[in-house]
Order: C-alpha cells, then structure tokens, then sequence
C-alpha cells in the first residue's frame, strides 16, 4: 500500500471480519466527495491506496479529487487495476511475450524470473471454437475435437505458461465466453488481498467487450495485450483524467422491446454524440428499471460507440445478481457495506458533476436491428425492409426500389439432399445465437426459446438454407433452456448448441454448405448474416456474407424462419403452418410478463455453482494434454508459437527517434476502418501470402485454422496484416482485399509483398486514413502487423482510443490532420513523404508535438497523438516491449 498522506487508511467491519480501506471522505473537507461520479470515485481510491510519491504523487490525488470542481483535466494518472482478464487469441500472444521478454531479460544481464504477473491474471479459452458442424446432435462433440486437433500447439504453450507463471489461471475451453465467465464468476465488485485490504474490483483486459462488467459497478475496459502485459509486470496504466458523460434514464421499455433493443439505440445515440475516449456513466430514476443483465448488455458493446466504459453504480439489484450467480454471502454483504461506507452506492437524489450529459427515454425505444456494416447503424424493425434494400442499392451499385416488387435476381441452388431452393441478394444464410452481449442476458435467451416453442408449435421451420447455431457464453444457459423445456423446440429449428464460445460473433461461423457459396461467389450475392453479436463489421461474420445484421436472439430465431432480410415482419408473414395459415411475427412473439415468468422459475443459482464449481478442470482432452515444463520456453519449429522479433538485439539504450524521409504511402484507406480490417481475425485463403507460407511450412488447408489462432506466430500475422477481404485501398481503385501498388514502378501486388519489396530498398512506409481508425476489436496485432510492415506512421482524421495507444507502444506515430483530410489537403497516396519534426526532440516535448507532413509539394500540419508522458516513454524507447525489458533487466 501507499504512503497514506491524507490519512484515508482506515478499517471497515463487516460480518465479523475487519478489512483495511482507503476512505475518500479523508477528501471531502477540501472537496466535493459526495459529487464525484461513480467512476471517479473509483478511480480516486486507486490513487489513494497506491500513493508512492513516483507512480502516484499526492497532486495527483488532488488533482482527480477536485473533479467535481474541475471536470476532466490534461493530466496523467497512474491506474493500477486489481486484475487481467484475456482471451485465448490476444491471450496467447500476450504469453508469447512474456516468454520472449523472459530470453530478452537474460540477455540484457538481468534475471529472466522477474517477468512474472505480479496482479492475477485470467485466460479464458473461449475464441478457438469454430462452428463447423451445426443443426446436429453430435455437434458439440465434433466443434470440439476439431478444435482441440487444430490448437493443440497453442494449448500446449499456454498449458507451459500455466506452470511457469505464477498469479496466472488458465480457463479451459469449452467453459464459455470470457466476459460472461467474468460477470458470472470471476468479478468480485469489491475485491480482497492476502494483507486484508478491501477495494473497488477494477480490471483491464485484451478484448474490448472487458466493459461488460461495468453493469456491475467494475471500472474495466480493454486495452491492447502489449499494455496489458505492461500492467501484468507492475507498470501502471496511463491515464488523462477522462470527461465523464452522464447518461440519465428515463422510464421504463415498452412491451415487446428487448435489451438488445436498448443497446443498439444507446450505440447510435452515443456514437452521435462523440463519447471515444470518454466515461459514460448512466443514472437518472430509469436505471431501477434496467437490470444488471441489461446493464452488462449495455457496457458490453461500449467500444461500438468509443467509450472507455459505460457503468453503472452499485445498487441494490447488484446485489441480487451477485446471490442469484451464487457468489458468496460475506461478499455480498461486504460490496454493500463498502458501497455505502465509500459512497459508491446509487444515490438517486445526487446528480454527480458531469462534464456533460445526455437523456434517453427507455418508453422510445422500438425493436431494432442493426447493420449491414456497422453496429451504431441502427433499423428500426418497423422500416427493416426499405433500409435493407437502401443498403442494397448502394452495395450494388444500382437502383433498388425500397417499395413494391423488385427485379427478381434469384438463383436455384440444390442442396446436398437435392432440395431445389432459391438465393437471392438478401437471402440469410447465417442465423446465429452468439456472443456474450446477448447470452448473459436470460430475458432474450429465453424470449428465443419462447418464440421457438410457438413456431414450432404452429409448424414453422427455418429455411433450409440458412445455418443456424447456438453457442452461449456459460454452461447455465443450456441448464435453464432445459429446465424451461425449451431446448427441444430451438433444436427443431436447427439451433442446436455447437459448443460454448464466440463462434459467429468473432467470425468463426465455418464454411456455408459449397452449393451456397458457389452460388454467391458465381452470382455475386449481396447475402446476409443476422447474428446476436456485437460487430457486423465487414468481412468479418463470414467471407461470402456481404450484409450482416446484429438482432435480439428472438429475432434472429424469426429471420431464420423468414430465411430473408427483404421482408416486412411487421405485415408480411413469417411463413404458414400446415393449414396455409399466414404466421405473423407478432403471433408468435412472447409477452413481457409471459417471459419474466419463465426466466424467474427456470433460471436457479444452483446452476452458477454446479457448472463453475471446477472451472480450471477441462475435459478429458485438456487433462491429458501433455506440456512442456520449465521457466524458459524452448522454441522450436510450431507454426502456431514462434519467438517474436520485437525484442531481437534490444540494447541497453534505445535508438534515437529520427525523422520519416523519403516514405511512401503502402495504403490509402476511408472511414470507419476496424481492427477487423486491419488484422482480421478469420479464415485464411490458401491463395494469401499467410496461406502460402503455411504451406510452404507444410500445412495442409483445411489444418489453417483462423489467422486470430494464429497469432502466437509473427510470420503467419504479418503475412496477413492489412489483408481483410473486403478492405478497399484508394491506391488500388476498384479492388478489395489487401492489394496495393508499388512506386513509383506501379506494379500491383499483395500489401505484405509491396511492403517487403520497400523494405528491401530501405524505404519507410505511411498509411492515410479518414475518421474512427482503429475502431472495434483491441487486438494489438493490428499494431504489431503495422509495425512489422516498416509503416512509421499512421496520417488520420481521427483515431479510436485503444488501437492510437498500440500504436503508440509499437513505435508507430499516431498522427492527426490539424484541420482537413486526405482529399482536402490534394493527396493521393502517389506522393513521397517526409515527416519532420520528431527528430532530437525530448520525450515530454513529443506529448502531443505539432509535426510537419511533406508530399511532394503539398505542405501540412499534424498532431502526433501521443497523449501522455508515459507513452512518450514507450515511443523513445521504441516500444512498449523493449520499455520493460530494460527496466526489468536494470532491476
């Protein structure tokens, strides 16, 4: 603990057991305490309790307490979470590094035993499941031991790192999904030590969705896995003192609206109104209304609209979920006895200070959709069909009538049991319960089952082109479908369980049946996916999907009866029952009360006990995995786990920053370009350089497995760095994939293979870019792939929070148009590049430095985004990864 220079060391009782806390009332005789948002009190406590006069100074206590006064400041603070949580594909690289980080170490003189998590640290295996098999009953069966015979090199590796590393848990897979696992198990609220002390839980994790816990009153968010492992190692978190942007609720939702409504309206609401980089936090007397499952519904999908959380405060229904998952009772009294002592307990009365707010009122919200591209693009349900065939129109090209008939583009696919169907743009050929957001979330889940249950019961069934998967995120979902009765009647409909992890959400969908793709690739199908997810991005549910729609698990059911987005669910059947009846959706959708009911008798907190009651077994398959023993890795020839090349010949002094001369642009890319774009996550193309050097390593296709599994290996991510198949660079006109040319020659080759054709030459690389680059997933490859390419700097609009930060711990410079974009300024990618200004300039001079940006004749101005002083160290010390190593090495 701190120095304690305030005096806010004190001791809380509860339930016969004495705990030592740090007060923030010790504050409040120069402060206003008691109007702190929730959050920044959180956040005041952490600095209090790790005071130390070097990481933690006693100005910066101050400064976060006079929030109230003040509001958000340009000053850095140190924040030091309780905990790591990963997933397996950002967590095995995370490994990866440490264990390279422990070779560096040694090399450097210091002692390689000293890269140890110092805070606990879990992995939850939950990415590598793919739904290869699905609609059958030995599905889960098959999905699994396909996915053991494809990751046994990776699980292997993190079974090493598993006895290697102290404080580090391994969540086997086939468990769930790691942030339903974290609400459901691993989040404590208030979290307790070996010393006795008592403090707010906090964490950060490798997946952007880590905010799903802040329904729980857990200040989490995501960062990219090269800042975790920072934090893992004892480096605290940089932080500015974030605007809080109060979200007041109003009311209650109507009938026949669901939590996934509320999340997709909350997503366009605050993209619209510009939340990157800040805190939400939501109050107001509507949040009685929304439930903690609906609350983690809404932190989940924080990133779709830039926050660094959205977070409710403690209250009573915390403490319902915390005894309905089973956790145990002296924790339950402590997180209310400590709320209340800390004043962190939901004070409807109190309006904190916020730097803004906004208001919703939860009776304006309608069932919704949102896509076909983007998840703050939200459809009203009742206008679905004319902004389907909207976006349609503009996917083609070519005028599409949003009333009345259209041109019939239909194509006859026969199925491998000789069914004679008809594809056409708009056909679902993916229906897919999937994702945390909406399987923690009883109330949908089971309106799904209940919706099944009646279209079964009228005779209904999905069409037979479309793939249909349930993949929950915990083991209880399928305990309380079948004490409901409802499991048999998904089933019917094809939505049989495929195994517990992301699947579909993370794009592991597997292959459409052959005849379907065919079809699509030959006809050039605008088909759709409808998915329970939280990203729609392009490219990433499924390679042949153009169009995908995030819904509410009950809609998604009833497009998979619809087997189309080009329909009217409102006045257009969903299908007939055997009579010739029309089946309206609004005859099989359930009521409200009809749902709480179900939800209150089969959902039982027996259930949370029994499936997490051995959560670090496995099955038999994990338990007889065989792995290497030993605190140093041995690498040896696995395309999955290689030494990565960030760390070879680190000196004891870092390089010099030097200006960027003589650049050339390796691509010149729009709006809104994801992490998904960036580093994809999914299939990989036997015809992409990553597929070619799999096989000139000897793997065969259909042993690829996805490039997010294979990122423990440099070779295989870099190979596939800016190679999403619907990504379109401007260099390139008319083409999409990861194409790019190379000048002044203007040959035209893959982006790998132009940038290690300048890489040879010596040529540094830059990439243009518009607004929002960098949003959706935390993956740090979209970095670390960047950088590997010999791009030195990133020219955008604008940049989504965590992918600016791994650029920054990359040694890639963030730089943002002063005013202006890329067609403003007349650039067109052709120019040579030189970036002036970095050069000789002292760490904290970098801190948001103006740069200038030659090309060729044009001249402009830019603001390098390295937001803190501890980035700036990173940056100067070319990295993150080479940052710790020398501290660790000197210590």
């Amino acid at each position: 603990m701190g120095r304690n220079s305030f005096g806010a060391s004190a001791k809380l009782d509860v339930g016969g057991d004495s705990y030592t806390i740090h007060r923030l009332d010790a504050l409040a005789s120069t402060h206003d305490i008691e109007r702190l948002p929730y959050s920044m009190k959180v956040l005041l406590e952490n600095l209090l309790r790790n005071e130390d006069g070097v990481n933690v100074r006693a100005e910066d206590v101050e400064a976060l307490a006079g929030y109230a006064a003040t509001g958000a400041a340009d000053q850095e603070i140190a924040f030091s979470p309780a905990r790591i949580l990963l997933q397996d594909f950002t967590g095995v690289p995370c490994v990866v590094d440490l264990a390279a980080l422990r070779d560096a170490v040694e090399e450097l003189g210091g002692k390689p035993q000293s890269v140890n998590p110092l805070i606990p640290v879990d992995l939850v295996i939950d990415h590598s499941l793919i739904a290869e098999v699905t609609a059958r009953p030995d599905a889960v069966e098959t999905n699994s031991a396909i996915e053991f015979q494809r990751n046994v090199e990776r699980y292997r590796f993190l079974r090493w790192g598993q006895q290697a590393f102290s404080n580090f848990r391994v969540v086997p897979p086939g468990t769930g999904i790691c942030h339903q696992v974290n609400l459901e198990l691993l989040s404590k609220v208030v979290f307790t030590d070996d010393a006795g002390n008592a403090y707010p839980d906090t964490l950060v994790g490798t997946d952007s969705h880590t905010p799903m816990v802040n329904g729980l009153g857990i200040v989490a968010w995501g960062v990219g896995g090269i800042e975790a492992e920072a934090a893992m190692l004892g480096q605290p978190i940089p932080l500015l003192i974030p605007s809080v942007v109060g979200l007041r609720l109003d009311g209650a939702l109507p009938e026949g609206t669901t939590a996934t409504d509320l999340v997709l309206t909350i997503a366009e609401l605050l993209r619209k109104h510009r939340v990157v980089g800040k805190f939400v936090e939501v109050y107001g007397p509507g949040v009685a209304s929304v439930p903690v499952e609906n609350r983690a519904t809404i932190g989940n999908m924080s990133p779709e609209y830039g926050s660094t959380v959205t977070i409710f405060p403690i209250d009573e229904d915390t403490l319902r979920y915390l005894r309905l998952t089973g956790r145990d009772p002296q924790l339950v009294r402590l997180v209310e006895a400590y709320a209340k002592e800390q004043g962190m307990w939901n004070d409807p009365s109190v309006v904190p200070a916020y730097s803004e707010t906004l208001s919703l009122d939860l009776t304006t919200v309608v069932p919704s959709l949102a896509g076909p591209s983007r998840p703050q693009d939200r459809v009203p349900l009742d206008v679905s069909k004319p902004m389907f065939r909207a976006a349609l129109s503009a996917a083609l090209d070519t005028e599409v009538p949003t009333e009345g008939a259209r041109a019939d583009s239909s194509v006859q696919v026969q199925l491998d049991g000789g069914e004679l169907v008809a594809l056409d743009h708009g056909s679902v050929v993916i229906a897919a319960i999937t994702s945390c957001t909406n399987t923690s979330n009883p109330q949908v889940m089971i309106a799904a089952g209940l919706l099944a249950k009646r279209a079964v019961e009228r005779g209904l069934t999905s069409k037979p082109w479309v793939k249909t998967s349930l993949a929950p995120g915990s083991r209880v979902v399928v305990d309380y479908y079948e004490r409901a009765g409802l499991m048999s009647y998904l089933e019917k409909l094809g939505f049989g369980l495929v195994g517990f992890g992301c699947t579909t959400c993370i794009g592991n969908s597997g292959p459409l049946a052959p005849e379907i793709s065919a079809a699509i690739a030959e006809h050039g199908l605008s088909c759709a996916a409808v998915l329970s997810g939280n990203r729609n991005f392009e490219g990433r549910v499924h390679p042949d999907v153009r169009m995908n729609y995030l819904a509410s698990p009950p809609l998604v059911v009833a497009y998979a009866i619809a087997g189309t987005m080009d329909v009217d669910v409102y006045h257009e059947p969903l299908g007939t029952d055997p009579e010739g009846t029309p089946v309206y959706l609004r005859d099989i959708w359930p009521t409200t009360a009809e749902v709480l009911e179900v939800t209150a008798s089969a959902v039982q907190s027996s259930m949370f006990t029994k499936d997490y009651a051995a959560v670090s077994s496995g099955d038999e398959r994990w338990q007889g995995l065989e792995a290497p023993s030993g605190g140093r890795y041995s690498w040896g020839d696995s395309t999955y786990v290689k030494r990565p090349p960030f760390l070879d010949g680190v000196g004891v002094v870092p390089a010099p920053v030097t200006d960027v001369v003589g650049a050339r642009a390796l691509a010149v890319l729009g709006d809104s370009i994801t992490t998904d774009h960036i580093s994809p996550a999914g299939s990989i193309r036997p015809t992409s350089p990553a597929g070619k050097w799999l096989l000139e390593h000897g793997v065969e296709p259909h042993d690829f497995n996805s490039l997010g599994s294979r990122r423990g290996n440099h070779e295989v991510m870099m190979r596939g760095t800016f190679a999403n198949p619907r990504i379109r660079n401007r260099l390139v006109p008319g083409t999409e994939g990861g194409v790019t040319v190379h000048l002044p020659d203007g040959e035209q080759n893959t982006i790998y293979d132009v940038a290690m054709r300048y890489r040879d030459e010596g040529v540094a690389l830059v990439i243009l870019a518009g607004k929002e680059y960098g949003s959706g997933s935390s993956r740090d490859w979209a970095a670390k792939g960047t950088a590997l390419l010999g791009v030195r700097a990133v020219l955008a609009e604008s940049f989504e929070r965590i992918h600016r930060s791994n650029l920054v711990g990359m040694g890639v410079a963030p730089l943002q148009f002063l005013e202006g974009d890329v067609a403003s300024h007349g650039l067109t990618g052709r120019e040579v590049f030189t970036i002036s200004g970095l050069e000789g300039v002292a760490a904290a001079d970098l801190i948001r430095r103006q740069v200038t940006v030659r090309a060729d004749d044009i001249e402009l101005e830019a603001l390098l985004r390295i937001d803190t002083p501890t980035e700036a160290a990173y940056f100067t010390s070319g990295g993150i990864l080479p940052f710790v190593a020398r501290k660790l090495a000197s210590s």
